[in-house]
């Protein structure tokens, strides 16, 4: 069995703006401390050190006189005395004078030996007070440099959280607007006075800005556009419908009918999606019953002609109650419905599980533009033979958000069935995943009919019921 590598990965806060400020800071405070504190502590010790040795050298010279003259040394003064260290000794002995510090009888002692009869004169000299001096200055130095890390580090949190706080005022004001609230703006301060000087996050919040009233201003055009020309192609439109009706009978008249109910939906079509996108639209929530909408929806499809070819198989695996707008979620499933009959292959099966329902065909499947990012207004699966103008799956698209579904769409691989029943038709095709927000009944709430026609809410509905 092969091992796996576990990769080590550092928590989501240490990528942080103010994590990486604050280890920047307390290392480069860290080592202007260290090397502050070295170059004071050379400069003091080799100062004190210095005094010690002129002091130690100034008394060898007296004892080198009263050891020429005969007389008595001192205690602090012998020859080849217990303790000299042997290098120094030896130094002494080969004729040069030296001195060094060392530990005699657990104390810091500076040695001095200068040359004797062949032999090493040496003094002694109590180096505690030096010792103690460096020892006190270290300690200093590390106390004074922890506290003085300790509060840049303090001034430096609290500088860098004011920037990040700004930044992530930015972020949050940038996702409103990706999310569909164009009003949303940064509105910094700093921006507002011209001739006060901008820092990089209040140039990025003018820009946000500038940009998102620029967005507005071309997307609310581009809604009133579409909205001005649908309105204005529905008198003409009803005029015309009402005149096509006149003709006489044949094919020129229905050919003209056509053409005039083709126009007539995508006039619909084009007021539905500027109303959403307007955000204009209330939805009139109430509770239902899954598996009837779905197939009231179908059925729906199928007398509209828009479903042709062999009807569409409906199968509620579990049936469960849901709180949603009945005539939206019934415009969404028929769209998807719609759709997998125009440009997929049948059989086209709707399967209600739960409070997922899932639209599928077993045509070439969706193509990968609206798979990388979504159904695109006026444009087509290739190979439609120009059926249809784009706009059935984002009006579905529209419509799920509004009452707070998901829809997502995706291609059943080849060789894998949807569902594993019968009548799947092979593996392949395209799939359409609504997942609605489920109905939790209250403990206090009857039971009773809920969708309004007879359906109970419950579970416990016939699977595999054909629509069409």
């Amino acid at each position: 069995m092969s091992r796996r590598r576990r990769r080590y990965r550092l928590p989501a806060w240490t990528a942080t703006l103010t994590w990486k400020a604050a280890v920047f800071i307390a290392v480069m405070c860290c080592a202007l401390a260290a090397l502050l504190g070295v170059l004071v502590h050379v400069s003091v010790a080799s100062q004190t050190v210095k005094d010690s040795r002129d002091k130690a050298l100034t008394r060898l010279e007296e004892m080198s006189r009263l050891y020429e003259s005969g007389e008595p040394l001192p205690r602090f003064a012998a020859v080849d005395p217990p303790g000299l260290p042997r290098s120094l000794r030896d130094l002494a002995v080969r004729g040069e004078r030296g001195t060094m510090v060392t530990e005699f009888q657990g104390r810091p002692t500076m040695w001095a030996a200068a040359p004797a009869d062949g032999r090493a004169l040496a003094v002694r000299l109590d180096y505690s007070q030096g010792a103690a001096t460096i020892d006190g200055l270290d300690r200093s130095i590390l106390g004074s440099s922890v506290l003085a890390i300790g509060a840049t580090l303090l001034v430096g949190a609290f500088a860098v959280t004011r920037i990040t706080r700004r930044l992530h005022a930015t972020a949050q004001v940038a996702r409103r607007i990706s999310g569909g609230d164009l009003d949303a703006r940064v509105n910094d301060p700093r921006t507002k006075d011209p001739s006060r000087p901008l820092d990089e996050v209040a140039t990025v919040s003018g820009a946000l800005d500038t940009m998102a009233s620029s967005l507005q201003r071309k997307l609310q055009t581009e809604q009133r556009f579409t909205a001005d020309v649908a309105h204005e192609l529905r008198t003409p439109l009803t005029g015309l419908s009402a005149a096509a009706e006149l003709l006489p009978e044949g094919r020129p008249s229905e050919l003209v009918q056509d053409r005039v109910r083709t126009m007539r939906a995508l006039t619909e079509d084009l007021l539905e999606i500027s109303r959403l996108d307007a955000g204009t639209e209330k939805v009139d929530l109430a509770v239902h019953a899954l598996g009837p909408l779905a197939e009231r929806a179908v059925r729906a499809v199928a007398a509209s002609g828009n479903a042709a070819g062999p009807p569409t198989e409906v199968r509620v695996v579990r049936d469960v109650t849901v709180e949603t707008d009945k005539r939206r979620l019934e415009r969404v499933l028929g769209n998807l419905v719609a759709n997998a009959h125009k440009h997929g292959t049948p059989p086209v099966v709707v399967t209600v599980d739960g409070p997922v329902v899932t639209v599928r065909d077993h045509g070439p499947g969706f193509p990968d533009y609206l798979l990388a990012a979504g159904p695109q207004r006026f444009r087509t699966e290739s190979g439609s033979g120009g059926k249809g103008h784009g706009l059935g799956l984002t009006i579905a698209l529209g419509q799920a958000e509004a009452i707070g579904a998901k829809l997502v769409f995706g291609n059943v691989p080849e060789g894998e069935g949807e569902g594993g029943g019968e009548g799947d038709g092979g593996g392949g095709g395209a799939l359409a995943r609504l997942t609605l927000p489920e109905y939790v009944r209250l403990a206090e709430e009857p039971d009773g009919d809920e969708d309004g026609d007879g359906s109970p809410g419950g579970a416990g509905r016939d699977a595999g019921t054909g629509a069409g």
